[in-house]
């Protein structure tokens, strides 16, 4: 697998198939784990981060269920590469913006990925399209277990996994949901919800993870606590809140319908509008209108589009996505211009008689 090859694909979590899947776009779920014959990341000299690339990259190719994963050195790549990798959700910014030896080991169907020396020296990552955080967690727990036959974890009896960041110390799990709440935001009650999360030891984050902001009204909700509980519990404490904020956005939405639907059709409207028209639109531009259309297919007020459109529109307007597919390097103005021609291609031509894949 190539990454040209990728850039014409959409991964798993892009598939907008899976429970809930007009609310909760993904389920995540990340475990940081760290060899206990190495120094943590930060003390390790640069022969050491190449010793422990190559002891996991051999002993994961060794396990034939994860064999035929791609690996890819992400020290070599260029930087849109690794932003490509990153819009992609197939690797974290600190892996991307990190030095030295490192590198990404990823699924076919781009369903999990192992991340090494990120923060920790490995970071194994399973999405699903949906609300599916239980698949997952199956998912998950059997590539750790296959790992851990491999090689012998840092792990302290009372503590547990032992990490590079104490917040991920225990299970070293981060269990999350990608939830798309734009009524929320519209009926402007999103700080209230968050800020009940918080009260739960819930977190909430923008659609990179941790520092990244919010755009196209995604929001990224996981554990905050990874000690004292099971992986099983944090995955049930995330699958129980789920519920909730998706009930939450769809009465907003309701809301809307009920007492405002001219001008809720108006902004649909306008946003599908000026996505098939504009010469020139910003990547921040495109994920708010791209929001209200998503928004605006759900809700049966545009009948000539589906979610997997969308979702692929999401990602493959993003900057590196659309140098991949353009094949050269744009900048920002040369990008504005080639994003609105890419956004006119395909909504007049993705209708529901076609393929959602094609491109």
């Amino acid at each position: 697998m190539k990454l040209d090859e990728l850039a014409n694909q959409c991964g798993e979590w892009l598939r907008g198939a899976g429970p809930e899947s007009d609310i909760v776009v993904s389920s995540r779920i990340r475990l940081a784990r760290n060899l206990a014959d190495y120094p943590f990341i930060r003390k390790c000299t640069e022969q050491d981060r190449r010793a422990i690339v190559r002891s996991l990259r051999e002993r994961i190719t060794s396990v034939k269920e994860l064999s035929k994963a791609t690996y890819i050195d992400v020290e070599e790549l260029s930087a849109i590469d690794r932003q490509f990798l990153v819009e992609r959700q197939l690797i974290s910014r600190e892996l991307s913006e990190s030095e030295g030896a490192r590198g990404v080991a990823i699924d076919n169907n781009e369903q999990f990925s192992l991340m090494m020396n990120e923060e920790d020296h490995l970071r194994i990552q399973v999405m699903h399209s949906g609300l599916d955080l239980h698949a997952a967690w199956q998912r998950m727990n059997r590539i750790d277990d296959l790992i851990e036959e491999q090689v012998s974890y840092a792990f302290h009896d009372q503590k547990g996994y032992l990490t590079a960041c104490p917040t991920n110390v225990g299970t070293g799990a981060r269990i999350s949901v990608m939830l798309h709440l734009p009524a929320l935001v519209i009926t402007r009650h999103i700080d209230k919800v968050f800020r009940s999360l918080q009260k739960i030891s819930l977190a909430v984050r923008g659609l990179y993870g941790e520092g990244s902001q919010a755009m196209g009204d995604f929001y990224q909700i996981s554990n905050q606590i990874t000690l004292g509980k099971s992986e099983e519990e944090l995955v049930k404490q995330v699958s129980d809140v789920a519920p909730m904020l998706i009930n939450y956005e769809r009465r907003a939405r309701e809301v809307l319908i009920r007492d405002s639907e001219q001008e809720l059709h108006d902004r649909v409207s306008r946003a599908y509008g000026i996505l098939c028209t504009a010469k020139t639109i910003s990547s921040e531009e495109t994920m708010h209108l791209l929001s209200s259309l998503r928004m605006g297919v759900n809700l049966g007020l545009i009948s000539d589009l589906e979610i997997p459109t969308i979702n692929k529109l999401f990602i493959h307007t993003q900057p590196a996505h659309l140098q991949k597919l353009r094949g050269e390097e744009l900048d920002t103005s040369e990008r504005n211009i080639e994003r609105a021609n890419y956004l006119q291609r395909h909504l007049r031509k993705n209708t529901r008689d076609e393929t959602p894949g094609d491109n």
